[in-house]
């Protein structure tokens, strides 16, 4: 059976943010979904191979969640694990947000001002908000604040399952990646290009990367890195972010940074992580 979450709440309070968290964090989600329509998708999900283990119901404002708890009740019925989360804020915070947007609240006819609107949205969805399983009150929250709550919440045990770790090799020479988060020079090390036998191959040799790996400097920089990422990558899933990109750059990118960056890889694979390895320059 399937791990449904339903996200519901008031207009403003941040359901799509929340379903953007939860997307980066591996849930198949599912956004603005007409309650008449939940049934069919989680049928289908099952149809899926077993490959959506985890799916996130999006359900928008007070008119699409009327009839929301008779269709909980009948997938619990059916054996399904089925959570609802409620999102709310106070009504001067959903009062300054769709100001601050512009944005026309959903439920706006023309009949009543703004803080009226919300307060009949809330007194709409009052019986779903009783029934929620766990309720967020984002009036204080950052976009971060919130993720860190969610990842808290729902994110995977795993820290290496939250944060997607990218290395990726490259040569100074043909400039810095520009979207690498953080960059690692090991320019300092011997270069195994002034070595004719060396110089045809790359660091995913063996020659090479026994050659780079022997250096009196590497073991110590790897050391260091490795402490480096020891103490900023679980921080930085505290902090909700779920991608990081390390750049390890040489003169060509060929020979020292690939040999860092694979031997990095492992180490990080180590820790927990699965890092995509990349490199950019080894053809060059």
């Amino acid at each position: 059976m399937t791990d449904i979450l339903v996200v519901t709440g008031l207009s403003g309070a941040g359901r799509s943010q929340a379903a953007d968290d939860l997307e980066d964090m591996g849930w198949f989600v599912v956004d603005n979904l007409p309650v008449v329509l939940i049934d069919k998708v989680v049928e289908l999900s099952g149809e899926a191979g077993g490959e959506i283990e985890k799916l996130c119901l999006v359900v928008g404002n007070a008119r699409q969640q009327a009839g929301i708890l008779g269709a909980i009740e009948v997938l619990r019925n059916q054996g399904h694990t089925v959570r609802i989360l409620f999102l709310e804020a106070s009504t001067r915070e959903l009062v300054r947000r769709y100001d601050a947007t512009r944005r026309k609240h959903p439920l706006s006819d023309g009949s009543a001002g703004l803080e009226q609107i919300i307060e009949r949205e809330r007194l709409a969805v009052s019986e779903v908000k009783a029934s929620a399983d766990l309720l967020i009150d984002t009036t204080g929250l950052t976009v971060h604040a919130l993720k860190s709550q969610l990842q808290h919440l729902f994110g995977p045990e795993n820290p290496g399952d939250a944060l997607q770790v990218s290395v990726v090799s490259f040569g100074f020479k043909h400039g810095v990646p520009i979207d690498v988060d953080m960059v690692l020079d090991v320019r300092f090390l011997p270069n195994p290009h002034w070595d004719e036998n060396l110089r045809p191959l790359s660091g995913l040799d063996d020659a090479v990367r026994d050659f780079v790996m022997q250096q009196e400097p590497s073991q110590e920089f790897l050391s260091r890195v490795q402490s480096l990422l020891e103490l900023v990558l679980p921080a930085y899933v505290q902090e909700g972010r779920s991608y990081l990109t390390l750049g390890i750059g040489c003169t060509g990118g060929r020979h020292r940074s690939v040999a860092m960056v694979q031997e990095i890889s492992r180490r990080l694979s180590d820790l927990g992580y699965h890092p995509r390895i990349t490199h950019r320059d080894i053809n060059s």
